[in-house]
């Protein structure tokens, strides 16, 4: 790794930081014929990973039964010295236990809320959900990042 990109990474403790402070994710799995297939949801991290809800009929859920394969990109910003993002790749657990769906849905959804308590109403939208959709917890196996604020902090670049 060269010392500018090695100036630029995330620590770990960054890392989860950054994702904890996100709340979409663009979600990468790969179609019969070895096509990426890509989408954005929600997401939030638990147990230091990165977990979302989805249909359980969706074609990532069927890309992901044939091949446990997936990426996933979490960034920011719009000019160069602001972009910072994790790209993930790993394995994906789809969760079909409904404890585990109504775990993950409830806080996907509070997330969504701005991280308020989801009270009796938005208990009942997830719970209404659960028959339909399962959890998705990605396993990494790589990951990387990167945070172009940093380079202002290089010789020669700030």
């Amino acid at each position: 790794m060269s010392k500018s990109r090695q100036a630029v990474s995330m620590s770990e403790q960054e890392v989860q930081d950054f994702l904890v402070a996100n709340m979409k994710v663009q979600v990468a799995t790969l179609d019969r014929d070895g096509a990426p297939h890509l989408t954005t949801l929600f997401y939030v991290v638990q147990d230091g990973r990165i977990a979302f809800w989805t249909y359980g009929t969706s074609q990532k859920v069927r890309n992901l039964e044939r091949d446990p394969r997936i990426s996933a990109l979490v960034e920011t910003g719009t000019d160069y010295a602001e972009l910072a993002g994790v790209s993930v790749q790993g394995k994906a657990e789809i969760v079909r236990d409904p404890e585990g769906i109504r775990r993950v849905g409830s806080a996907v959804v509070s997330v969504m809320a701005g991280g308020a308590d989801l009270g009796d109403l938005g208990r009942d939208i997830v719970e209404k959900q659960v028959a339909k959709r399962v959890g998705i917890v990605i396993t990494p196996t790589t990951v990387a990042s990167w945070d172009h604020s940093k380079m202002n902090a290089l010789p020669g670049m700030g």
